[in-house]
């Protein structure tokens, strides 16, 4: 995985819900991961009622924006649920469970499994979800754009033709 580890850990706290506690952790994010300065910046320089309200926007109306990644290869049929049993079972084979109330393919548990155990397979099976989102991303010119930029960077390109 050649050490990105702690841009996986940041990544996964930038792309979720910005809480209480996300603001005391921007200066350590934006220390340990100087790839995503830029949406740390903005993040310090906005407020917090802001950025909650921008995250709602982007992320939590409809599914354009989805950080599921299982929905953009099955969106809502009956084949996410066996995706998501996969996930499931991956993390498992790794000797870890999902102790949140989010779904394992939601792309911040993602990362942050890719951070604990080095196994970026997830990611690299979902790159042309992970592509799509991030051309969305830009085209909406939110700051999250460059959350899925760095990451993306660190992934092998999506075989060619390749569409989830």
């Amino acid at each position: 995985m050649a050490g990105f580890e702690v841009l996986y850990q940041a990544a996964a706290l930038c792309l979720t819900y910005p809480d209480e506690d996300f603001r005391a952790r921007l200066p350590l994010l934006r220390e340990a991961a100087p790839q995503l300065r830029e949406f740390t910046d903005h993040a310090t320089a906005t407020s917090d009622t802001d950025l909650q309200s921008h995250y709602v926007q982007v992320f939590d109306f409809k599914n354009r924006h989805s950080l599921y990644l299982s929905w953009w290869t099955d969106g809502d049929t009956r084949r996410r649920g066996m995706s998501l049993v996969r996930f499931k079972e991956h993390y498992r084979a790794h000797g870890l469970e999902l102790t949140g109330e989010e779904l394992p393919d939601f792309l911040p548990a993602v990362l942050e499994f890719a951070s604990r155990t080095g196994d970026i397979g997830m990611l690299t099976e979902h790159r042309d979800a992970l592509d799509q989102l991030r051309s969305r991303l830009t085209a909406a010119g939110t700051p999250y754009a460059c959350v899925l930029d760095a990451v993306c960077a660190t992934l092998p390109p999506a075989p060619a033709g390749a569409r989830t």
